[in-house]
């Protein structure tokens, strides 16, 4: 008789897409939403604690934080999905390798990084636009943040994992612990122990320990269908090439989103005159907005992770195409309701992170014209995901680079010049709309590809060689399983 748990992981390849999606994007979309809120929640408390310049401080941050993910997601994407992969060629060996492979380099990148960028940490902020009335709190908040890297990206990285190999509802419950801990700890050290912006990244800190508990727990269980298995690799070469291919993409998105919030911040402080830092943080409350509806976005996208993942490596082209097509929608839906609260209600969202009118009032026009093509972002952030999940990071590498790079960069360089600040939230707004077009022409001729392959029958093979270790036709014994089991 199965286990309950391997019953489960191959329902993702015959129960309903509308279900599936259900069951696994809903306690994703929850867990992101979470996550942004205490993000956002942490910015209330900040402005309304600290002050306005905290604000601009803390958007000076955020090139840093993209990095900090960056590096985490680089491994955390990678593993999630071949992970998904193997498990859809019942490849159990291989997926307890690549959870054991993916904790190794967590702590790695965790150490190499933290290390180097506190020892530089004042002059990366200067290069990010900090000044001498930010900088205090954006090294307060940043220090902290750093101190609890290795903790994050082990947390940040087997959650993405535990979701993937059948466990939405446990993942779900890693975040909401995470926040929970976090949203209660973040005004006692803010307000009660005085301890400013330092006490919201504490409180952040403290919430990812007990996460990160939580998580470990997990994966130590022999219950759990994938766990720690000391018999298999913990650095297998081959697997951390497909890891870092795979998370390449996820990585230069976040990468070339330090590098644009870097541009757009000296942007801002260049067309903005005496009022600079207050365009910054004007900016960072846009961000922070944004944020909160691609997190959901990228919650339906974690939840279409696996069953992408598995139906694509069963060969079973019709679900994946169904999946990909339900998360469009979905995902533009998402960005609609977005597009209308920004429109509507720019004021009132702005006086949640601070009282500063002049900062408020650059923030409505910022609402007005960067969110104008906001539904269509849904879309491209799905599109671009789906090829994550299916193990095709070149394309997926593309178009985040359309969005964050390609089209941006140069429009920062010319609409600010004729428009000032108006021109820098509308080349965000075009690039954002260039980068849908992009995503949707690239989707629809692999989605032709695909079908091609499908009705000749050789689908199957095409993804069992390009999905081997060794990238040969050779699959590594496909049908055995973890020894423990």
């Amino acid at each position: 008789m199965k286990r309950p748990q391997i019953a489960s992981a191959q329902l993702l390849g015959t129960e309903s897409i509308g279900r599936l999606l259900v069951q696994y994007s809903v306690p994703a979309i929850i867990a992101s939403v979470a996550t942004s809120l205490y993000n956002i929640v942490d910015s209330i408390f900040i402005g309304q604690g600290v002050g306005p310049m905290a604000i601009a401080g803390l958007a000076i941050t955020f090139p840093l934080m993209n990095l900090v993910v960056g590096f985490c997601t680089l491994i955390a994407v990678g593993a999630c999905t071949i992970s998904s992969i193997f498990l859809g060629q019942k490849n159990l060996a291989r997926a307890t390798e690549t959870v054991n492979t993916a904790m190794v380099l967590c702590l790695l990148h965790a150490v190499v990084f933290g290390t180097l960028t506190y020892i530089f940490l004042d002059p990366i902020l200067r290069l990010f636009g900090a000044t001498n009335e930010t900088i205090q709190y954006a090294a307060e908040f940043t220090k902290v943040i750093l101190y609890g890297t290795p903790i994050a990206y082990v947390f940040i990285g087997l959650n993405n994992i535990m979701r993937a190999t059948g466990y939405p509802k446990k993942a779900m419950y890693s975040a909401l612990i995470s926040v929970g801990v976090n949203i209660i700890l973040a005004p006692i050290f803010i307000f009660k122990l005085e301890w400013g912006i330092a006490g919201a990244a504490w409180a952040t800190v403290a919430g990812q320990t007990v996460a990160f508990v939580w998580v470990l727990c997990h994966f130590f269980s022999k219950k759990s269908y994938v766990h720690f298995d000391f018999r298999c690799g913990f650095f297998s070469i081959p697997i951390i090439k497909r890891i870092y291919a795979i998370g390449l993409s996820p990585f230069l998105m976040n990468a070339t989103a330090c590098f644009v919030v870097v541009f757009l911040n000296k942007s801002l402080l260049s067309v903005a005159g005496d009022l600079g830092n207050i365009a910054v943080g004007a900016y960072g409350i846009l961000n922070r907005t944004t944020m909160c509806f691609v997190m959901i976005v990228f919650g339906v996208t974690q939840g279409m992770q696996p069953i992408l993942g598995y139906n694509f490596g069963a060969g079973n082209w019709p679900r994946v195409k169904k999946t990909l097509y339900r998360g469009i929608w979905i995902g533009v839906a998402i960005t609609c309701v977005g597009w209308i609260i920004t429109q509507t209600l720019p004021d009132q969202l702005s006086r949640l992170f601070t009282r500063d009118q002049e900062m408020i009032d650059i923030a409505r026009v910022g609402y007005h014209i960067y969110f104008i093509v906001y539904p269509v972002v849904g879309a491209q952030v799905v599109i671009q995901n789906y090829f994550q999940s299916i193990g095709k990071p070149m394309w997926s590498i593309i178009l985040s680079l359309t969005r964050q790079l390609i089209f941006l960069v140069p429009l920062l360089a010319i609409l600010p010049k004729h428009f000032g600040i108006d021109g820098v939230w509308g080349s965000m707004a075009a690039s954002d709309f260039l980068a849908f077009a992009m995503a949707v022409i690239v989707m629809i001729f692999n989605t032709i590809h695909f079908n091609r392959l499908y009705r000749a029958g050789t689908l199957t093979q095409v993804i069992h060689h390009r999905s081997s270790p060794n990238n040969n036709t050779d699959t590594d014994n496909a049908q055995t399983s973890n020894p423990t089991h």
